[in-house]
């Protein structure tokens, strides 16, 4: 355990120090260079700092195939090495988030296949990136789509929002996080539920046992999610990544060790200007002006 804890304040200096060695230089990610197939890219707020990437599969409710993902992989990167953007909302349409993976090209993979691809590989980028992520689902996330709604930090839901794993239908199970993340959020007995039975769930019932934190009338739920994001960006970014690394912490650990590491991360903290800044601007009863540093 000790060394653990170790690991952890070694992890949390680690990340202070290379973020403040990082130069300070507004690097844009321009969506519109890249010419999308399945997503839709666009910067918006007022102050141009929240990205919204939207899944364009109309047709086919948004399922999730290989070159979306691929493609959603690559504006996350982008916009994850953007110094403008404070935050970003992934959304689908009204009718759907996302269905499901795209069950057509996923059906004829063997197991070798699978294995020595590396199948689902690309999915995991949205976990991975630095910056928080809001979930603004409408209509359908099932499957692999409510998998990819877990993956975000946050999820916002339109009132005809329904969520569900119907894997078990198609003989098989979830493979993106259906099965874990969903029970570290609703608890085992209803996530062995949704798993075991196929059954979905509304966005009422998500927003009860946790899954999603609000519910909105669907016309409005881009406009609340980009809000939210403009919320976050009003604070240093630096501080937001730290402090979303520390809840994720959470997930990985016992409660101890996700303590100590929530401590020596808010430690570390005060090695960085703009724990300095926020701290004197709410002492001279000002607003604080964050550089990321």
């Amino acid at each position: 355990m000790a060394n653990i804890a170790k690991l952890f304040t070694v992890r949390a200096q680690t990340l202070v120090q290379a973020a403040a060695r990082q130069p300070q230089v507004a690097i844009r990610f321009s969506s519109t260079s890249a010419n999308w197939e399945f997503i839709k890219t666009e910067v918006t707020g007022e102050k141009k700092n929240v990205a919204v990437i939207t899944l364009n599969r109309p047709k086919a409710l948004n399922a999730l195939c290989n070159g979306l993902m691929q493609e959603l992989s690559t504006a996350l990167k982008g916009y994850g090495k953007d110094s403008n953007i404070a935050a970003i909302v992934l959304t689908g349409s009204e009718k759907a988030f996302a269905a499901g993976a795209d069950i057509k090209e996923m059906a004829p993979n063997t197991y070798s296949q699978c294995i020595q691809g590396n199948f689902l590989n690309d999915w995991t980028e949205v976990a991975r990136t630095q910056k928080p992520i809001i979930a603004a689902v409408n209509g359908y996330a099932l499957g692999g789509g409510c998998e990819l709604a877990m993956m975000c930090d946050i999820i916002y839901a339109g009132e005809k929002a329904k969520f569900g794993q119907p894997e078990i239908a198609l003989g098989t199970i979830p493979g993106a996080g259906g099965t874990q993340r969903l029970t570290r959020v609703v608890g085992k007995s209803k996530a062995m539920e949704m798993c075991l039975t196929g059954n979905m769930i509304n966005a009422q019932e998500a927003e009860k046992v946790g899954l999603v934190s609000k519910v909105v009338p669907a016309d409005q739920l881009v406009s609340e999610a980009i809000k939210l994001g403009e919320k976050i960006g009003t604070h240093s970014s630096l501080i937001v990544q730290l402090c979303k690394e520390a809840v994720n912490t959470a997930y990985e650990t016992t409660l101890q060790e996700g303590l100590k590491f929530e401590r020596r991360t808010f430690h570390a903290t005060f090695s960085t200007a703009d724990r300095k800044e926020g701290m004197q601007a709410f002492v001279e009863k000002r607003p604080a002006n964050f550089k990321n540093e």
